[in-house]
């Protein structure tokens, strides 16, 4: 579905792709997560056709059965949410009874209903980001590409994002979904691709990735401090632990290593390489 190989994209001295790889399959999710400068966007705008790669080879369906919701908000200002899936829809080759069906089936999904009929100036970020997560899901691509689709949008728009990927993925859609909130990911059943400096560092599943990181066990007992350690098999640590006590215990919690964990590790681990 989406073969990326070796991207190279340069400005100036700077290389926002440096040897970027990645494929996606059919009713895969694949969350793309990075700080800012790892090269998520400039991939997204590359696969929507916005910019060229200097180098590489990208493979994937046809121009036509790409969807794309991009990260910045461009929608037409004095345009309603209803015409603007007018527009796209009729752009995207669906005519009539097609384009209403398909309207119908956005609009209950990203719950646009209640401002269909109101200007887009006039709607609120997540309202916006609704309205354009539509657009790119309305004429049923085979590949969307969504870039930080959920930034600054109220908790009603993501779930309601979320739920549609999902659908849609289960249709046999490929999502590339990049992101700054990593728990979105585990709420997809996302696969996980982890960019730095241009290119793609980690890739596989989150349990695949965050086997062999440490776990957190902390003890509290008594009237000290509580007791902490980390650790890669969390059960023994805690028998440990509680041995060593030998109390009263009051609260025992054990953190799972989390996909922001994976990610610093993965760039600490880079930064220090010559």
């Amino acid at each position: 579905m989406l073969h990326a190989e070796n991207l190279i994209k340069r400005y100036g001295a700077v290389r926002a792709l440096d040897g970027f790889t990645l494929d996606v399959a059919p009713g895969e999710i694949a969350g793309l997560v990075g700080h800012n400068g790892a090269g998520k966007s400039t991939f997204a705008d590359v696969l929507a056709g916005l910019i060229r790669p200097d180098a590489g080879t990208v493979t994937t369906v046809a121009r036509g059965e790409i969807g794309v919701a991009p990260q910045h908000l461009a929608l037409y200002p004095s345009a309603t949410a209803r015409e603007h899936l007018r527009l796209f829809g009729t752009l995207a080759g669906l005519r009539r009874r097609a384009l209403t069906a398909a309207a119908d089936e956005v609009i209950a999904d990203l719950m646009l209903g209640d401002f269909l009929d109101r200007r887009a100036g006039l709607l609120s970020g997540g309202q916006q980001r609704r309205v354009q997560a539509a657009i790119a899901m309305l004429h049923r691509p085979r590949l969307l590409v969504m870039d930080e689709p959920t930034a600054g949008a109220d908790p009603q728009t993501r779930q309601s994002l979320l739920t549609a990927l999902r659908r849609r993925a289960a249709d046999g859609c490929a999502v590339l979904y990049t992101t700054h909130y990593l728990p979105e990911l585990a709420e997809l059943g996302a696969s996980v691709a982890v960019a730095d400096r241009g290119r793609i560092i980690a890739r596989g599943t989150s349990s695949e990735l965050l086997s062999g990181l440490p776990s957190e066990v902390r003890v509290l007992a008594g009237a000290g401090p509580a007791v902490s350690v980390r650790t890669t098999d969390p059960a023994a640590a805690l028998v440990e632990l509680l041995g060593a006590i030998g109390g009263p215990v009051h609260e025992i919690d054990v953190r799972r290593p989390s996909l922001d964990d994976l990610y610093e590790s993965l760039t600490v681990s880079r930064g220090a390489q010559p």
